[in-house]
C-alpha cells in the first residue's frame, strides 16, 4: 500500500512563503501524475499544480507565478512552493498521485492558513 505523508502545512502570513512536502513510500516514477489539490471550507476540492512523469506542470490561474510544483526522484518526494501567499489560498491542501494501474491515490491533508 502506497503511502503519501505530507508536511510543511501551518500558519502563513499574506505576502509569506510556505513549502509543502509530500513523502511517497515508493518510486514516484510509478505515477504518471503528482501534484496538490486543495479544498477550502464550503469549496469543491480543486486542482492547485500538478507536475507529470515529463516534469510538464499544469497550474490552477489563481497560483500561477506564485506558487512552484517540484518533484525530486530520488527521494520520492514532491513539494509545493508557496509565495506571496493569499488569504484566500487558505485551505486543506492534499498530495495527489495517479497512474493508470493505481488511478488516484490522496493524502490525508495538510492545512495552511493564511492570516494577519
Amino acid at each position: 500500500q502506497v503511502q503519501l505523508v505530507e508536511s510543511g502545512g501551518g500558519l502563513g502570513r499574506p505576502g509569506g512563503s510556505l513549502q509543502l512536502s509530500c513523502q511517497v513510500s515508493e518510486n514516484i516514477f510509478n505515477f504518471n501524475d503528482v501534484g496538490w489539490y486543495r479544498q477550502a471550507p464550503g469549496k469543491e476540492r480543486e486542482l492547485v499544480a500538478v507536475i507529470n512523469v515529463g516534469a510538464r506542470t499544469t497550474y490552477a490561474d489563481s497560483v500561477k507565478d506564485r506558487f512552484t510544483i517540484s518533484r525530486d526522484n530520488a527521494k520520492n518526494t514532491v513539494y509545493l512552493q508557496m509565495n506571496s501567499l493569499r488569504i484566500s489560498d487558505t485551505a486543506v491542501y492534499y498530495c495527489y498521485l495517479w497512474s493508470v494501474v493505481r488511478g488516484e491515490l490522496w493524502g490525508q491533508g495538510t492545512q495552511v492558513t493564511v492570516s494577519s
